[in-house]
């Protein structure tokens, strides 16, 4: 039961309209479906505000699909699916109506939300090839109701690109760094923005980049204050923690639960 379906079942005890004995029948469905190869976690919303996504890599496609199914059967308006294979995509296509992004490899069932959070959220990468990864944050961010501005190709090799859109940055209530190499940009984005900086190192680089393993070392070892680092290559965790960021301010009620 999602927090916003809680909070609407609780006012109607509240004002009399709906009797105890009714609420608790109501709340007492089961807290996790179990299809054998997948347990799915229909709580989650209610602890976190967000529902469940499905990680899709290492899936088959029958099993993304029934998971996917199974959720949206449950009332979950937003079911979100990443590292989504393309012949995972088309399998899913013939059973219900998905929106594939073959850059990102994100699946989407059901609509992205009107944006409600505080403020914007800025996606900035170092270059084109980081862009992969910069979708994958940005689509994540967009389907938990945030409004993205996404930059790409800033890198520190041209730092007057970057500069030139100073104004965004500094106007962003959270930014998400986003480079391989070594990872400079984040540092200097940090350097720049009044907000908290998420930055993600990325495996493009050659050789002595390690897989990201450089970028994602000089990142943790940021001078810049504010800049926390996730994962290489992890733009969906990016996309959530600016998520849960900017919409600190308020009530999280986020249609995905």
């Amino acid at each position: 039961m999602e927090q916003k379906r809680l909070r609407s079942l609780l006012s109607h005890v509240a004002n009399g309209s709906l009797a105890v004995e009714d609420a608790l029948l109501q709340m007492k469905e089961e807290p996790f479906k179990d299809l054998g190869f997948a347990k799915l976690d229909y709580h989650r919303a209610l602890r976190q505000g967000i529902a469940e996504v499905i990680y899709g890599a290492g899936k088959t496609p029958k099993q993304i699909a029934e998971i996917a199914g199974t959720m949206i059967q449950h009332g979950q308006k937003t079911v979100l699916i990443t590292r989504m294979s393309l012949e995972a995509a088309e399998y899913v296509k013939t059973k219900m109506e998905l929106q594939y992004n073959a850059m990102s490899h994100i699946g989407l069932l059901g609509r992205i939300p009107e944006p409600d959070g505080d403020g914007k959220v800025v996606i900035l990468t170092g270059g084109t090839s980081d862009m992969p990864v910069a979708e994958e944050a940005a689509q994540t961010a967009e389907a938990f109701g945030n409004k993205v501005v996404r930059i790409y190709d800033v890198g520190v090799a041209g730092l007057h690109r970057l500069v030139s859109y100073a104004s965004q940055i500094m106007s962003a209530r959270v930014v998400i760094a986003i480079a391989g190499m070594e990872g400079a940009l984040a540092s200097v984005v940090g350097g720049m923005a009044d907000c908290p900086v998420i930055a993600v190192p990325t495996s493009i680089g050659y050789g002595a980049s390690l897989g990201g393993l450089s970028a994602l070392l000089s990142m943790l070892n940021s001078c810049a204050s504010g800049v926390s680092v996730v994962n290489i290559d992890n733009g969906f965790g990016a996309g959530y923690l600016a998520s849960m960021i900017n919409h600190i301010g308020g009530t999280y009620e986020n249609t995905l639960s």
